[in-house]
């Protein structure tokens, strides 16, 4: 006994696996690289949420945002109100077009030049809060594929029917 004592003292003894350190030096230990790998996700993840934080907005930044919802629908009705008055008065409708072919050609580049910027710009804004809303998915995706994989364990009759009485005496009753 003394022998095997003395072998194995050698190998596992003093708070020491050797066989284990021996074979991580041939092969990954997964546990501690799922730890390191998850420490860099929460570590992505913070960043970017710290990146796409919501800032509290005063009163003034709220109407101006209300402000700038107002030219994209202005532009839409007002394209449709030309449509329907010149099907509705056709002569009232060709002495407005008849002024506007008067607007100088420069006019019409500022005109462009300002609609452009500013549905640009509002795109850029929305692109941005589109990407942070893609952060806080990404931040609840491993709490959605816990949950998945949960009712998938109950739908296939696993581990949360068969261990409860309840529901076992319930299933009974109904299948009859």
């Amino acid at each position: 006994m003394g022998m095997i004592e003395v072998l194995l003292g050698f190998l596992f003894g003093g708070g020491r696996n050797v066989v284990r350190e021996t074979v991580e030096v041939f092969r990954e230990n997964v546990e501690s690289s799922a730890e390191r790998g998850a420490i860099y996700r929460a570590a992505a993840l913070n960043q970017f949420a710290s990146e796409f934080a919501v800032e509290r907005k005063g009163v003034f930044d709220r109407f101006m945002d209300g402000l700038n919802r107002v030219p994209r629908p202005a532009l839409a009705f007002g394209t449709l109100g030309l449509f329907i008055s010149a099907m509705v008065d056709p002569v009232w409708f060709a002495e407005r077009m008849q002024g506007i072919a008067l607007v100088p050609e420069p006019l019409w580049w500022l005109l462009g030049a300002i609609v452009s910027f500013y549905f640009g710009a509002r795109y850029q804004v929305k692109s941005q809060d589109f990407q942070r809303s893609i952060a806080g998915t990404v931040l609840r995706a491993t709490d959605v594929t816990r949950n998945i994989n949960a009712l998938r364990t109950l739908d296939a009759g696993g581990d949360g029917f068969a261990d409860n009485p309840a529901l076992q005496d319930w299933g009974d009753t109904h299948e009859q």
